[in-house]
């Protein structure tokens, strides 16, 4: 809704008579009302609003990177532990199922050559889940490019 001192204000500037306001609308009192500010002002209030998005968007990112190296210690952690935790089990698996293909007639280097295999390739696996929870999109700040990207659009709109 538009204030009435401006309504009256306008109608005295250009000689309609108003219900409250007689006479000339002084410079003073135009500069200070919120609708009829100069350019200068206008644009050191736009550059000082840009000021504070890109702020803004430097904390969003920042949260945002914050997240992104959390996921990706835990990602490393899951990578060793995994590998900490597979090493005691795969010596006692190897020599069971190596025991038990020996028992059931294959030779000795080949049951521990099909018992290594099976245990690299547990092995292969849990790193290959943690090397792709460390992807570059896995770990690329989506959120804050799409915001920065609609900031970049209203700014231009700011602007016209």
């Amino acid at each position: 809704m538009i204030p009435s001192s401006l309504v009256h204000g306008r109608r005295a500037a250009i000689g309609t008579p108003g219900p409250a306001v007689t006479g000339r609308m002084t410079q003073g009192t135009a500069m200070n009302s919120q609708g009829n500010r100069s350019i200068p002002e206008l644009f050191s209030d736009a550059v000082a609003q840009l000021a504070k998005l890109i702020g803004n968007e430097f904390e969003l990112a920042r949260a945002e990177l914050s997240e992104r190296a959390n996921q990706a210690g835990r990602a490393a952690a899951m990578i060793g532990a995994g590998a900490v935790i597979l090493m005691p089990a795969l010596v006692l698996l190897l020599f069971a199922a190596s025991a038990a293909l020996i028992r059931s007639g294959l030779s000795e280097p080949v049951a521990y050559l099909l018992t290594g295999a099976g245990a690299a390739l547990v092995s292969a696996v849990l790193i290959a889940t943690g090397l792709s929870r460390l992807s570059g999109d896995a770990l690329k700040p989506s959120i804050t490019l799409d915001q920065v990207q609609r900031d970049k659009v209203a700014a231009k709109e700011m602007v016209r």
